[in-house]
């Protein structure tokens, strides 16, 4: 099976990462047939340790990659990675915010109509994540990234989505949805993951020009989900220098197999 995998094409890659991503959306979504509510520590925890992941990845296998490609080009790396890492993020700012005042607007609103918007919002976040995988993969072509490190960054995303499934089908089910029916909104919510993927993937493969801008782009979506998202949900947890320790923990996991591997 591994060899399969490491021998397989590009895009088959990036399609099985992607689907990995996806089925663990789909573990946390299935937690719904099986509790209520799930221990907010362990929770916590994962978020943290997802988030000194995708931190490490950022840079291992994203931002230090587009450097050295906008370098090889001829590109301007400084103002590439700027910009890309710029427009990263604000999309993800904007959409935050779009989503945050559609929320405001009801207040009054039943606790149903709160808990789709939650799945449309992680829906969004998916996007970006699925993109930053099929970026990682279509830039092993050109030697930027290694099958590892990309490997390992849809690990860390995928390691991000458990709780992700959770957060959406057990609040469904606190409003009454049946537990299939808050499991199915639940896992439908990764499966933009596996298309942004192989769209990400092929944009690398075939205009590798903007392969730069798509890596230091996937890296501010990235970032700006951990440091706004992540990193503040698990610091909500009483045992914050626990929390703390995971965050560095994944950060530490994700360096050692980025550079063991590279």
């Amino acid at each position: 099976m591994i060899d399969f995998y490491i021998n397989s094409s590009v895009y088959i890659q990036v399609l099985i990462a992607t689907l990995m991503t996806w089925a663990i959306t789909t573990l946390g979504a299935a937690l719904v047939f099986f509790f209520k509510k799930v221990n907010g520590t362990i929770l916590d925890a994962m978020l943290g340790l997802s988030a000194g992941v995708m931190i490490a990845a950022s840079f291992f296998s994203l931002l230090n990659p587009a450097i050295e490609e906008a370098n090889a080009i001829g590109l301007n790396a400084a103002l590439v990675l700027t910009v890309g890492f710029l427009v990263g993020s604000v999309i993800l700012i904007i959409s935050d915010n779009f989503f945050s005042k559609m929320l405001s607007k009801r207040k009054n609103a039943k606790g149903i109509k709160r808990s789709l918007m939650l799945m449309i919002s992680i829906t969004l976040h998916n996007i970006p994540e699925g993109l930053a995988i099929g970026v990682a993969f279509g830039s092993i072509a050109s030697k930027t990234t290694s099958l590892m490190g990309a490997f390992m960054l849809a690990v860390g995303i995928g390691i991000q989505n458990f709780p992700e499934g959770s957060a959406i089908s057990l609040p469904l089910r606190r409003e009454n949805f049946s537990r299939f029916k808050s499991f199915i909104y639940g896992t439908l919510s990764g499966i933009v993951e596996p298309i942004a993927g192989v769209v990400g993937c092929l944009l690398v493969m075939y205009v590798k020009n903007i392969l730069p801008f798509f890596l230091s782009f996937a890296a501010g979506a990235m970032i700006y989900v951990a440091v706004s998202e992540l990193i503040p949900e698990s610091q909500n947890n009483k045992c914050k220098n626990l929390m703390s320790f995971f965050t560095l923990l994944g950060f530490t996991i994700m360096m050692l197999l980025d550079v063991a591997f590279s």
